[in-house]
C-alpha cells in the first residue's frame, strides 16, 4: 500500500473513533481524544467533563467501549486513560456541545452565542470565535459570528495553539453547525513582546565598534567558508586551464620539413595540451613520434632526389661531349 494512502486511511479511522466517542459520551461531557500507537497497542487518551460516567458503575462502561473498538475499527488490545478536564469552559469540543445543545432547547441563536463566549473569556482565554451556519432564522442559511479577544486562523499557531470544536444542532429547518475556537491562557503566541518597566538603557544599547568588529569576523569567516568551498569544487581544474589558454600566444612558425606549428604561452613552453593530464602525455607522446617519422622520410626523400640530380648531371655531360664531338667531325 502506498504511503499516502495509508495515510488516509489512518485519518479516516480517527475521525470514525472520534464520532463515535463524540455519540456514547455525550452525557458525560466528551471533550476530545489522543491516539497513540504503543508496541503494546493502541492507546487512546479521553478528556471528558465527567470520568465517572465514561468508567460506569465498576468499570463496566469502560470495558463496553474497548470491546467495541476492537470489533468495529479492528484495533489491537486498545488501552484507554480517562481524564478530567480541568476547565470545561476552556475546551473547544465542550464548548462546542453545549452550544448546540442550548440551540435545540430553544435557545435565540444570538443570546447563545454571546452568553457563551462571554463564559469562555471569563474562563481566562487570551480569545475566542464562535460561528454559527445554517439555517439560523427563516428558510435561508447564512453564517453568523462572534469574536472576543485575539485569535489566530493561519499557520503552524492556528493549528497547535488554537483549541478547535464542532457540533451540529438539529433543528425543525434544518442543522446548524457550531464551531469554536479558544486560545487558552499563558499560550505563548510568536508575536507576543514584553515591556520592561525601569530598564537601563544602556545595557540595551549595542556599542557601534563592538559591532563592526564582530560584522568583520563574521564577513572573515564567511569569505575563508567560501574560499575552501571553491577550492574543493569539481570544476576548479577546468577554470584553471581556461585561464592558462587565455594567457597563451599562438606563434605561427615556418614548417621545417612539414612539420606542424606549435602554440606557445609567454614563457616559451609548448602548450599543445594542458601538461597535468594523461590523455595531454599520451597526444604529446604520439606527435613527437609523427614528427619523428615525418622528418624521416623527407631525409629518405632528401638522398633520392640527389642521387637522380648527380645522375642527370653526368648524362647531360656525356650528352654535350658527344655533340662537340660531332661537330668536330663535321667540320673536317
Amino acid at each position: 500500500m502506498a504511503d499516502e494512502m495509508e495515510f488516509i486511511e489512518q485519518g479516516l479511522q480517527r475521525s470514525q473513533i472520534d464520532e463515535f466517542f463524540a455519540e456514547e459520551l455525550a452525557r458525560a461531557g466528551y471533550g476530545g481524544m489522543e491516539l497513540a500507537p504503543t508496541p503494546m497497542g493502541m492507546q487512546i487518551v479521553l478528556k471528558a467533563e465527567k470520568p465517572g460516567m465514561v468508567i460506569g458503575k465498576g468499570g463496566k462502561n469502560i470495558r463496553k467501549i474497548t470491546t467495541q473498538l476492537e470489533e468495529r475499527f479492528d484495533l489491537e488490545d486498545p488501552q484507554i486513560d480517562v481524564q478530567e478536564v480541568d476547565e470545561p469552559d476552556l475546551n473547544a469540543q465542550i464548548v462546542a456541545d453545549r452550544l448546540a445543545n442550548a440551540l435545540e432547547r430553544g435557545w435565540y441563536f444570538r443570546k447563545a452565542g454571546h452568553t457563551t463566549i462571554d463564559r469562555i473569556m471569563e474562563a481566562g482565554a487570551l480569545g475566542a470565535e464562535i460561528v454559527l451556519s445554517g439555517k439560523v432564522t427563516g428558510n435561508r442559511g447564512r453564517v453568523e459570528k462572534f469574536n472576543r479577544g485575539y485569535i489566530k486562523h493561519n499557520g503552524e499557531p492556528a493549528e497547535e495553539i488554537v483549541d478547535h470544536g464542532k457540533g451540529v444542532a438539529v433543528m425543525k429547518l434544518g442543522t446548524i453547525g457550531v464551531s469554536v475556537k479558544i486560545i487558552p491562557p499563558n499560550a505563548k503566541l510568536p508575536d507576543d513582546f514584553e515591556i520592561q518597566e525601569d530598564a537601563n538603557i544602556e545595557d540595551l544599547v549595542v556599542d557601534e565598534e563592538e559591532a563592526g568588529e564582530e560584522l568583520e569576523e563574521l564577513l572573515e569567516g564567511e569569505g575563508e567558508e567560501a574560499e575552501a568551498a571553491e577550492g574543493e569544487a569539481p570544476g576548479e581544474a577546468a577554470t584553471a586551464v581556461d585561464d592558462d589558454r587565455a594567457q597563451e600566444e599562438i606563434v605561427e612558425e615556418e614548417p621545417e620539413g612539414g612539420s606542424r606549428p606549435e602554440r606557445h604561452d609567454k614563457e616559451g613552453k609548448s602548450a599543445t595540451s594542458p601538461p597535468d593530464s594523461t590523455n595531454a602525455d599520451v597526444e604529446e607522446d604520439l606527435d613527437e613520434l609523427a614528427a619523428d617519422v615525418e622528418a624521416e622520410a623527407e631525409d629518405v626523400e632528401a638522398e633520392d632526389f640527389d642521387e637522380l640530380e648527380s645522375d642527370a648531371e653526368e648524362t647531360a655531360e656525356e650528352l654535350l661531349e658527344e655533340m662537340e664531338e660531332e661537330s668536330e667531325e663535321g667540320e673536317e
